[in-house]
């Protein structure tokens, strides 16, 4: 069963940077869309950044610019470079699956928390 363990948050001031890594099993990681999710206290799980397997990236509007995602297909480490981190960027940072991907079965790592203050 396919596990996602993510690593790398922790509290940056505002203009800050982090970098986020998610080391997941299994043998699909190549071949799928990958993607960062976060969730915000009292809101819902949001994507936030997806690389799919075919090279595209995507990323949600508010993240354009300053995020940045990437793949380690032989690792099966997928990455966030975060920067100009903004206090709204506090959230769990989770990865998984992209969106609508036929490999997603429910199962979600326990997160890493970033918190953005001064």
């Amino acid at each position: 069963q396919v596990r996602f363990v993510e690593s790398g948050g922790g509290l940056v001031q505002p203009g800050g940077s982090l970098r986020l890594s998610c080391a997941a099993s299994g043998s699909t990681f190549s071949i799928a869309n990958m993607a960062w999710y976060r969730q915000a206290p009292g809101k819902q799980r949001e994507l936030v950044a997806q690389s799919n397997a075919n090279g595209n990236l995507d990323y949600a509007d508010s993240v354009k610019g300053r995020f940045t995602i990437a793949r380690d297909n032989t690792n099966k480490i997928l990455y966030l470079q975060m920067n100009g981190l903004k206090p709204e960027d506090t959230a769990i940072y989770y990865c998984n699956y992209g969106q609508y991907s036929a490999f997603y079965n429910g199962n979600w790592g326990q997160g890493t928390q970033v918190t953005v203050a001064s």
